[in-house]
């Protein structure tokens, strides 16, 4: 088998959670851009670019040749990844000033949104993995976005919308929380981290709809931002006490092994510091700066891990087939 068969093999491989990797990529260029490695930001922002064209392109031909094999993987929760992912590069595309570009993946992720979240949601069952909290992701990743472009392109309907899916994606964290199996938090492959992912970027939501107040004081009144930034500090805590929870069971019950999921560790992990670092500045909670950039190296330092775990599962995949087909 040639070399080109074999990616090609490869690709066709990759589950739906693998947009996990674009998600955790773009979230580590969102924290490196916040405080200050902006050639670092780039170069993650290049990478998470390329993978995410490679997964739209897949996205794209699977529906038009295999709508079986389309359907079936985008009811599961990982489905929604294609969501989650878009509205992070295009979060830190709308950084970078690319506004035209940031408003172009708000436009498609809310195309899918809809249509993913009705599939995924009909096919929920008691007892599910951490995935099952990316209904809220998803929904969340929709109003950091809104709530990022609305001061930058001066929208207030958008800001008004991102507002709404803000708080939509709440009761969709607690009924996601219904549903998953609390197992997992020993016993979980990765994506259980994503249980305090969820709030995270719920957190970081909060304080984007913040920081749009402060640009435009008229977007709502004194009260509304009150209860926001209350709401925000609450996120922040309850995603920092699922932080330490789940690094515990990760030292208590090691789980050393390579796994696609774990790029759904790296991303909550990111997202963590992302929160915190927005919150920081939203808030003026200087004192929050030195932890989030701690969360984040941590968080860069789990993307190396998991990328050198990937980088080795590849070359032994590949391996294991020139093996057998020779």
């Amino acid at each position: 088998m040639s070399a080109i068969s074999q990616l090609r093999v490869w690709w066709a491989q990759r589950p739906p959670a693998a947009g996990a990797a674009v998600m955790a990529t773009g979230i580590v260029s969102v924290g490196l851009q916040m405080t200050g490695y902006e050639t670092l930001s780039r170069i993650a922002l290049a990478m998470a670019s390329v993978a995410w064209l490679g997964l739209a392109a897949d996205f794209v031909v699977r529906l038009a040749r295999d709508r079986a094999r389309w359907v079936q993987e985008a009811g599961t929760p990982a489905g929604l990844t294609a969501v989650a992912a878009t509205t992070v590069l295009g979060t830190r595309l709308s950084a970078l000033g690319r506004q035209e570009l940031a408003e172009a993946l708000l436009a498609l992720s809310t195309a899918l949104w809809p249509v993913l979240l009705f599939v995924v949601v009909r096919r929920w069952r008691r007892r599910m993995a951490g995935g099952v909290f990316l209904v809220c992701v998803a929904t969340e990743g929709l109003a950091v976005l809104g709530a990022t472009l609305a001061p930058a392109v001066g929208a207030q309907w958008l800001a008004h919308t991102a507002l709404v899916l803000f708080w939509l994606g709440i009761p969709l964290y607690g009924l996601a929380f219904v549903h998953f199996d609390v197992r997992e938090v020993v016993r979980g492959a990765g994506d259980h981290w994503v249980a305090g992912g969820a709030l995270s970027i719920s957190a970081l939501a909060g304080a984007k709809l913040v920081t749009a107040h402060h640009v435009n004081p008229y977007l709502w009144n004194n009260d509304d931002q009150g209860v926001l930034r209350d709401l925000t500090v609450l996120l922040l805590v309850l995603d920092l006490v699922w932080y330490l929870l789940l690094a515990v069971a990760e030292l208590v019950r090691r789980r050393p092994r390579y796994d696609v999921l774990r790029w759904a560790t790296v991303f909550p992990m990111g997202m963590t510091a992302a929160a915190t670092l927005s919150v920081a500045t939203a808030l003026d909670v200087p004192w929050l700066e030195w932890p989030g950039q701690v969360l984040l190296w941590l968080a860069v330092a789990a993307w190396l891990a998991v990328a050198a775990g990937a980088v080795r599962s590849t070359a032994a995949n590949r391996s294991a087939a020139a093996v057998t087909s020779g």
